[in-house]
């Protein structure tokens, strides 16, 4: 129990200074009190469910932010510690890099197509685009009837809330990246 004060603590001040809102200004937003709001960011009280949900509502920010290990300002992503995706016989290999969190709209991937590799994709939810970047090799892409041939350097942005597909229509290895958006 200690440590999600901790976290609550380091939350709650970094929220206030970072808009600049003194005690005063969160006691008056949230109801509670200045006293309680300074113990709290000194790691000093314990405050209920309540306490905390009337915080949150007070600031206009979701509880979780409360109570969740803050990210930090700089992420590496090693690829050697992805947890690969195969697809086609291990002829397609998909690469989360940045994969979807509830609080961003889009995902980050690097896909490597083996020479005739091919991948069909399901509609995603409706209003979801992709973007593509081929850094190696050639790409086919199947949008409904039309085809589109990308080469080292070209990109693609496209709709994909219908089926889809890739196909490493040339001799050698693609590689490129992805994109996804998705809609509020």
């Amino acid at each position: 129990m200690e440590e999600i004060n901790f976290i609550l603590a380091k939350n709650l001040k970094a929220f206030r200074e970072g808009k600049k809102l003194s005690l005063e200004k969160v006691a008056e937003l949230t109801g509670v009190s200045k006293t309680m709001i300074g113990q709290i960011e000194r790691g000093e009280s314990s405050p209920t469910i309540t306490t905390i949900w009337k915080i949150a509502n007070g600031l206009k920010i979701s509880f979780s932010s409360l109570i969740d290990h803050p990210r930090p300002d700089t992420t590496v992503v090693l690829k050697s510690d992805i947890r690969t995706l195969t697809e086609d016989n291990g002829k397609y290999l998909v690469f989360p890099h940045f994969p979807f969190e509830a609080d961003k709209r889009f995902e980050v991937y690097s896909i490597e197509i083996e020479a005739g590799g091919y991948h069909r994709a399901d509609s995603h939810q409706e209003g979801t685009e992709e973007f593509l970047t081929i850094f190696e090799g050639e790409l086919t892409v199947r949008l409904n009837d039309d085809e589109y041939m990308l080469k080292n350097g070209d990109s693609i942005r496209f709709k994909a809330d219908k089926p889809h597909a890739y196909l490493n229509s040339g001799g050698t290895l693609t590689r490129l990246s992805m994109i996804l958006y998705y809609p509020k």
